[in-house]
């Protein structure tokens, strides 16, 4: 009889050894999978900001050109220019187009806003009456955006 006791208290005890043993077993396996997916969504993360940063860098590169296209347009309006004003115009849509579906947007900056050190890049002052005074006189270079967030800082003279 005292046989069986042991026989019993020894099956007992191994179940209880496995029990424990397949707990920790599953919570070794949730760890591994938390751990996993954690890994998962951070390297999807870094991959997205990657390639958004690589745009933006070369965003960023071709901002110049879009510039000289409108400084362009604009000298051959006001000087009546023996330029093809109709190509370059296409041309500078097709770019235009292309910067808008990258999600990139011109600031709206005219003369006479406030000027927003966030937003804008004063160059340089230049003395004028009281209605310029800490505003905006002459925007040098437009600043542009993609989404939310600052490409470039808009270049503007302002009023002292």
């Amino acid at each position: 009889m005292n046989k069986k006791k042991s026989t019993k208290k020894a099956k007992s005890n191994k179940n209880e050894d496995l029990k424990v043993e397949l707990q920790e077993a599953k919570d070794k396996y949730l760890r591994l999978y938390s751990e996993f997916e954690n890994y998962r969504r951070r390297t999807s993360k870094e991959k997205i900001e990657m390639i958004d940063s690589a745009n933006k860098d070369l965003l960023k590169e071709i901002l110049p050109i879009s510039d000289d296209f409108e400084r362009a347009i604009k000298s051959s309006s006001d000087s009546k220019n023996i330029i093809d004003e109709e190509g370059v115009n296409l041309i500078y849509q097709k770019l235009k187009g292309i910067l808008e579906k990258h999600n990139l947007k011109k600031m709206d900056i005219k003369v006479g806003d406030d000027f927003n050190s966030e937003i804008h890049e004063a160059i340089t002052s230049t003395p004028s009456d009281k209605k310029l005074k800490g505003k905006i006189v002459d925007v040098i270079e437009d600043g542009y955006m993609i989404g939310e967030k600052i490409l470039r800082f808009g270049k503007v003279v302002i009023g002292s």
